[in-house]
């Protein structure tokens, strides 16, 4: 299979973040920077290949992670109780991506890619452009471990903070003129942003109307609580705090322009496969209902779909 990698260079405002692979970092201090979630959360693909009864194959994760990695999980007590939210949230992402490409999606957009290998270890159509966009240092250390390897369709990494708004507008302009259909990826991105800056997001998006879905995860007010009791202060020393949760749930996003297409709660889903906790097991069976709850601990996998696209098809 014949297949093309492009690199595309955007300036980057803001200071350096160092690099991922630096093994001097504090003990105290394991999360430096936002970047290095992406570590956290190859780690828990990496475990979920190496399974007997794996949701998934990820041969690289193991790489990517790194010794880094695991000892930045080990040291989130919450995290680990709770590992089944990670690798449940890249199965359902999975099964959403797969959806929209047997759609005809031509493109697919990963917004704050990290250290995400799908278009490695997906099996796709040769000529799909797939669009990584993330931060030079994180997409740097993820180009130099995967250098030689080759990804089995179009792939195009960008660098660029997603914080500077004009130039994410002219690479959505870019990439919405060159695409017929496209589905943009954001995963373990908007609990990082402030509510006005999801809202100016969503707007960019649907701006394009080639962008005909978007996938994210969302999680409620009530689980952004815990998580921010469980695992906040490392995040925060680390200037990458949790933020986001909306009171709409998905709904939130409609006056932005998507409404939502689907909608799977990773709890019930992780209850379905059978890998919750037994504790947890427990609460599965009692709560047969996987729809938003703001009141209640939530976590989701929202396909939204792009209201004006949908509108032009008719």
């Amino acid at each position: 299979m014949n297949c093309r990698l492009e690199r595309a260079l955007v300036p980057r405002s803001g200071g350096q973040v160092r690099p991922l692979n630096d093994q001097g970092a504090s003990t105290k201090m394991l999360i430096r920077d936002i970047s290095d979630t992406a570590l956290l959360a190859a780690v828990y693909r990496a475990r979920e290949t190496e399974r007997a009864n794996a949701l998934f194959y990820d041969p690289l994760a193991r790489r990517l992670a790194g010794e880094r990695g695991e000892q930045i999980a080990k040291s989130l007590v919450f995290s680990e109780k709770n590992s089944w939210s990670w690798f449940i949230r890249t199965y359902l992402f999975d099964q959403f991506i797969a959806q929209c490409l047997k759609e005809g999606c031509d493109m697919v957009i990963n917004l704050a890619a990290g250290l995400d290998a799908r278009p490695y270890r997906f099996s796709l159509p040769a000529n799909l452009k797939w669009v990584e966009v993330d931060l030079p240092a994180i997409t740097d250390y993820k180009e130099e471990l995967l250098r030689d390897e080759k990804p089995a369709c179009e792939l195009e990494r960008v660098r660029l903070d997603l914080s500077d708004v004009e130039e994410r507008r002219r690479l959505f302009q870019r990439l919405g003129a060159s695409a017929r259909k496209a589905l943009v990826v954001s995963e373990g991105l908007i609990l990082y942003l402030t509510a006005e800056e999801v809202g100016s997001l969503a707007t960019d998006l649907a701006s394009q109307e080639t962008f005909h879905y978007w996938l994210l995860d969302l999680a409620s007010p009530a689980l952004l609580r815990l998580l921010q009791k469980g695992m906040g202060k490392p995040l925060e020393d680390a200037a990458a705090p949790l933020k986001f949760a909306a009171e709409e749930g998905p709904e939130f996003f409609r006056k932005f322009g998507w409404r939502p297409a689907a909608v799977r709660s990773m709890f019930h889903a992780a209850g379905e496969l059978k890998r919750l906790p037994l504790i947890m097991s427990f609460f599965y069976h009692l709560q047969k209902s996987e729809d938003f709850k703001s009141k209640r601990p939530w976590a989701g996998a929202c396909l939204l779909e792009n209201i004006a696209s949908s509108k032009s098809a008719f």
